[in-house]
C-alpha cells in the first residue's frame, strides 16, 4: 500500500514538474521574442538583405545619433551610446522586426528641457574645468549626461509599470489622427530647433509655452546676424539630399544597392571643412572631438529623479506612442502581429539598461524604420549588424568626424524629418473621410507646437474620448450586442451539385476606434467557427493555431478538408454580406476596418457585399479604399445582394455552357 501511495505521488510530482517547465517555457517565448525568430532563421536568404540595411541603418544611427545627443543638449558622443544599446536590447525584446531602436527626436527635446533647467549653459563657467575620469569629459558634461541619463532611467521604470499593470492594452485610446499630428507638430519642432545651425546664428536656449514662436521672433529680430557660409552649405546640403533621395525612390527596384548620400555628404563636407579649414577661417561651427571608447557603467544620478518626473513621463509616453505605431504599421504590412504590452517591456527596458551606459532617452524612428522597408531588412539581424558598424565608429572613427560642419548634421535630420513633415497630406484624407477627425488633426496640432509633445498627444487623446462620448448617446443603439448570423443555402442545377452558402453579418453599433479591435476579432471567431463546423476534426487545431482574418477567411473560401471529404469541399463556395443597417456612425479607424476586412475576402476570391450602407459610409469607403468602381459591393438592402449574387452564379453557369 505504502509502495502504491509513493508511485502516485511520484507521477504527481513528475505531472506538476512537467506543467511547470513546459509554462516557463512559453513565458521565455512570449516575453523574449528573439527565441522564437532567431531558431527558424534563415541565412540563405536573410542575411544578405539584413547586412545591406544593416550598414545603411548604422550610417542613420550615427548621423542621428550626433544630431539628437546635441539636440538633447549633451555631448555628441553619448549619441553614439544611445544608437548602439537600445538597439541591442530592442532586438531580444521587441516584436517589430522593421523597428529600429536608437536616439530620437521628440524624447532629446523632451530630456534637453530638464538638462537646460538642471545644469544650464550659465553654470558652465562655475563648474570646476578639470577633466573628469569620463573620456576626458568635463564636469559640465557628465553633470548634463547625468541629468538625461536619469530621464531615460525614470521613463525607462514608468514603462516597465505600463506593462506590469497592462496598459498596453489602453493603446486603442491612441487613433491615427492624434499620433500623425502629434508626430508631425514634434517634427515641426525638430526643425526649429535646427534652425539656428542652418542659418549659423546664436540663439539662447528657449522653451516652455510658446517657446515655437519666440525662436522665430528673435531669429528674425537677429537675420542680420546670419552666417552667410552656413545658409550656402546649409542649402546646398538639402539639395543635394533630397535630389538623390528621390532618385534613390524612382528606380529603387532598378538597382539593387540604394545609394548612400547621408554617409557620401559627410565624408565630402568634412574633408572639404578640414583641407579649408572652415572652423578658423570663416567661424563654421564643427561637432568638435569625439573621444574614442565606452566608458564603464555607472548608475545614474537618483538624486535628480524627483526633479525630471515630467520629462520622464513625457519620454515613456511620446516615446512608446510613436515606436508602437511605426510597430504596428510594420506588422500590417508584413502581416505578423505585434503585442502592444510586450513592446511597453521592450521600450522600457531599452531605456533603463542603457542609462547605465550614458544614454540619452531612446525610441523608434520613421527615418530609420522607412530606410530598413527600402533596403529589404527582413528581422532584427539587420539591427544587430548596424550596432557592430556602429561599435567600429565609437573606437576607430569617431575622432575622424571632428570637421563635420554643424549645417551639414542639421540639413540630414530636417530632410530625414520628411516622413513625419509630410503627413500634412493626411488632411485632405481626414477632410473626406470624417470631418471631426480633420479638426482633431489640426487641433492637436496647434497644441503640439504652442506647448509641447506630451501635452499635444494628451489634448488629442481627451479630445478624442470626448467626442466619441458626446457622439455615442445620439446612435440608435447604446448597447455592443455579438453579431447575428444567418446562412443560407442553395442547390444548383449542375451536374455536380454544389452548395453556396452565404454568410450575413449584422453590424449591431458604431465602428469607430474604440471598437474596431473587437469588431475584427468576433468577424474571426465567427469564421474559425465555421471552419470548426465545416471541416474535420483533424483539421481545427490547425484553423485553432492561425490568428490571422486572412487565414480564416481563406480557409473559408477554399476549404480546409481531409482527403475523405476532398470532393465536397472542392464545390463548395462561399459569399459574406455586411449587414451595415445598425452603423449608426463611424470614424476614420471604422472605415480603415472596414476596407481591410473587404480587402482580405478579396484576397481569398471570396465575394463581399455590404448592404444598408449610408452615402457617406459609400464616399468614405470608396475614397479611404480606391474601391474598384466596375464590381458591385454596395446595395440598398440585403435581398439585393442576395440577389446579386445568385444572379451572377447564373451568369457564370451560362458563361461555362457557352464555353462548352
Amino acid at each position: 500500500m505504502t509502495g502504491a501511495k509513493r508511485k502516485k505521488k511520484s507521477m504527481l510530482w513528475s505531472k506538476m514538474h512537467t506543467v511547470h517547465c513546459e509554462d516557463i517555457k512559453q513565458w521565455c517565448r512570449r516575453r523574449l521574442p528573439i527565441l522564437e525568430w532567431a531558431p527558424c532563421y534563415n541565412l540563405k536568404e536573410n542575411l544578405l538583405p539584413d547586412t545591406v540595411s544593416g550598414i545603411m541603418l548604422a550610417v542613420q544611427q550615427v548621423t542621428q545619433g550626433l544630431a539628437f545627443a546635441i539636440l538633447s543638449s549633451v555631448h555628441p558622443v553619448f549619441g553614439l551610446y544611445g544608437s548602439l544599446f537600445p538597439a541591442i536590447i530592442y532586438a531580444i525584446f521587441g516584436m517589430g522586426r522593421h523597428v529600429a531602436t536608437g536616439t530620437f527626436a521628440l524624447t532629446s527635446l523632451i530630456s534637453a528641457n530638464a538638462v537646460e533647467r538642471l545644469v544650464p549653459q550659465s553654470s558652465q563657467n562655475l563648474t570646476t574645468q578639470n577633466n573628469s575620469s569620463l573620456l576626458g569629459l568635463s564636469d559640465f558634461e557628465v553633470q548634463r549626461i547625468g541629468v538625461a541619463a536619469a530621464v531615460s532611467f525614470l521613463g525607462g521604470v514608468i514603462q516597465v509599470a505600463m506593462f506590469v499593470l497592462h496598459l498596453g492594452s489602453a493603446t486603442f485610446l491612441l487613433t491615427e489622427p492624434v499620433i500623425s499630428a502629434m508626430t508631425t507638430g514634434a517634427a515641426t519642432h525638430v526643425v526649429t530647433s535646427q534652425v539656428k545651425y542652418l542659418l549659423g546664428i546664436k540663439i539662447p536656449y528657449i522653451s516652455g509655452p510658446l517657446g515655437f514662436f519666440y525662436i522665430y521672433a528673435y531669429v528674425f529680430e537677429n537675420i542680420k546676424s546670419v552666417q552667410l557660409e552656413a545658409l550656402l552649405l546649409s542649402s546646398l546640403s538639402i539639395v543635394v539630399l533630397v535630389l538623390v533621395k528621390e532618385l534613390n525612390e524612382q528606380f529603387q527596384r532598378k538597382i539593387k544597392v540604394v545609394l548612400p548620400v547621408d554617409l557620401v555628404l559627410i565624408i565630402a563636407a568634412s574633408f572639404a571643412c578640414y583641407c579649408t579649414n572652415m572652423e578658423s577661417v570663416y567661424g563654421l561651427e564643427v561637432v568638435g572631438h569625439i573621444p574614442k571608447g565606452i566608458p564603464p557603467p555607472r548608475v545614474p544620478p537618483m538624486n535628480v529623479l524627483s526633479a525630471v518626473v515630467t520629462e520622464a513621463f513625457g519620454v515613456a509616453l511620446v516615446g512608446y506612442v510613436a515606436s508602437l505605431a511605426l510597430a504596428q504599421g510594420s506588422a500590417k504590412k508584413f502581416k505578423y502581429s505585434v503585442d502592444d504590452n510586450q513592446e511597453l517591456l521592450a521600450h522600457g527596458l531599452s531605456n533603463v539598461i542603457p542609462s547605465f551606459f550614458f544614454c540619452i532617452p531612446s525610441a523608434a524612428a520613421m527615418g530609420r524604420t522607412a530606410g530598413l522597408y527600402s533596403t529589404g531588412a527582413k528581422t532584427q539581424v539587420a539591427c544587430l549588424i548596424s550596432c557592430i558598424f556602429i561599435l567600429i565608429v565609437i573606437y576607430v572613427i569617431g575622432p575622424l568626424l571632428y570637421w563635420l560642419p554643424m549645417c551639414v548634421l542639421a540639413s540630414i535630420i530636417v530632410v530625414g524629418l520628411k516622413g513625419m513633415l509630410i503627413q500634412f497630406r493626411d488632411l485632405k484624407k481626414y477632410w473626406n473621410v470624417d470631418k471631426i477627425d480633420w479638426g482633431i488633426w489640426v487641433s492637436t496640432y496647434i497644441f503640439t507646437i504652442c506647448f509641447a509633445a506630451n501635452v499635444g498627444l494628451l489634448f488629442g487623446v481627451v479630445c478624442t474620448i470626448a467626442i466619441v462620448i458626446g457622439r455615442f448617446p445620439r446612435a440608435k443603439t447604446l448597447s455592443i450586442r455579438n453579431m447575428k448570423e444567418m446562412e443560407f443555402k442553395v442547390k444548383t442545377e449542375t451536374d455536380d451539385e454544389t452548395m453556396h452558402q452565404v454568410r450575413i453579418i449584422s453590424i449591431n453599433n458604431p465602428l469607430v476606434f474604440l471598437n474596431v479591435k473587437k469588431f475584427h476579432t468576433d468577424l474571426k471567431n465567427i469564421i474559425q467557427r465555421e471552419n470548426a463546423a465545416s471541416h474535420p476534426l483533424d483539421d481545427i487545431s490547425k484553423c485553432q493555431k492561425n490568428s490571422t482574418l486572412k487565414s480564416a477567411l481563406f480557409r473559408l473560401s477554399r476549404g480546409l478538408c481531409s482527403k475523405d471529404a476532398s470532393q465536397a469541399c472542392l464545390t463548395e463556395k462561399w459569399s459574406l454580406i455586411l449587414d451595415c443597417s445598425g452603423l449608426t456612425f463611424y470614424d476614420y479607424s471604422g472605415v480603415s476596418m472596414l476596407v481591410e476586412v473587404y480587402m482580405d475576402c478579396k484576397g481569398t476570391n471570396m465575394d463581399v457585399s455590404l448592404a444598408n450602407c449610408t452615402d457617406s459610409l459609400i464616399k468614405a469607403m470608396k475614397y479611404y479604399g480606391n474601391l474598384d468602381s466596375e464590381t458591385p459591393i454596395f446595395f440598398e438592402s440585403v435581398s439585393a445582394a442576395i440577389s446579386n449574387i445568385y444572379s451572377n452564379k447564373s451568369l457564370n453557369k451560362l458563361s461555362d455552357h457557352t464555353e462548352v
